[in-house]
């Protein structure tokens, strides 16, 4: 099997990608409400993780562009923040699209940005569980993840898991 050669540019466009379909995955067609859930114990709502995954992916592209510019942006209603999300991973797949130089390492822009907005978008699935309205799991390796695919329209889910039982997985059979 010939291994592919991608760039860092290559790979950076690709977790994008990947931050778009699962990060859309978890806010698409969520209750009106829910933006303002609070569950017991939490310390945000979901409007305030997705403002903070929106400030993660802006502070990435300024980075890029040899910015040091880190906003903390006051959360916008749910629906805003949603369009937000989806403009800002645009707007930073155009500057890596356009063969600018890129003024910040592959390993850093991972393991900060991009690595703490896959986290938090986590967290919201999390909490549309909580709020009674789950996300249901999926085999992500199958998924149609195609790099400057960032906008609300994404491939439907390759392989869901079932949700019967409040599973997260598939059990291995016995």
């Amino acid at each position: 099997m010939d291994q592919p050669t991608h760039t860092d540019r290559d790979m950076l466009r690709h977790m994008l990608a990947t931050l778009a379909y699962r990060g859309g995955k978890a806010i698409r067609n969520a209750p009106l409400e829910f933006g303002t859930f609070r569950a017991q114990g939490a310390f945000n709502t979901p409007v305030a993780v997705l403002t903070h995954i929106n400030d993660l992916i802006d502070w990435a592209d300024h980075w890029c562009r040899g910015e040091q510019k880190y906003s903390v942006s006051k959360p916008q209603t749910w629906d805003e923040e949603v369009k937000r999300f989806h403009r800002v991973l645009e707007e930073f797949d155009r500057y890596l699209g356009s063969g600018q130089p890129l003024h910040a390492e592959l390993e850093a822009l991972f393991q900060a940005p991009i690595a703490d907005a896959l986290t938090h978008v986590g967290q919201i699935a999390l909490l549309r569980r909580l709020a009674g309205d789950p996300v249901a799991g999926e085999a992500y390796r199958q998924a149609e993840i195609v790099a400057g695919r960032l906008g609300p329209d994404q491939a439907k889910p390759g392989r869901e898991f079932e949700r019967d039982k409040g599973a997260f997985w598939i059990e291995p059979k016995t």
